[in-house]
This record gives structure tokens, sequence and C-alpha cells, in this order.
């Protein structure tokens, strides 16, 4: 059997992208744990479209 745990996969989008115009979205996906953050992630990770480092937020 698969073990259950609280470990979740959870997808990053950027949230200045939109904003920019430009074609295309940048996403990472990443794990997080529900019991300590209920709440949804906001990490700053490298956007290859805009070529700067942008604060990404969870979707979904």
């Amino acid at each position: 059997m698969a073990k259950k745990g609280n470990r979740v996969q959870v997808i990053l989008e950027c949230t200045e992208h939109k904003d920019s115009g430009m074609p295309g979205t940048s996403r990472y996906i990443t794990t997080k744990n529900r019991k300590n953050t209920p709440d949804r992630i906001e990490l700053k990770k490298y956007n290859p479209i805009l070529k700067k480092v942008t604060v990404h937020k969870e979707i979904k």
C-alpha cells in the first residue's frame, strides 16, 4: 500500500509574467507539507523568459 502523508505536489506560477504581455508562462513544480503550511506559498524563483528572479505563487 502507498504511504499516505501530508506532502503534496504544488505548482508555482510567476506573478509578474502575466502583466508583462510576453507569450508563455514560467511554472515550477515543488512539494509542501500541508500540515505545516496550509496556506498558499510564495517563493522567489528564476523566470527564464523575463531573465530575472520573480515571485512565484502557488496556483490551483
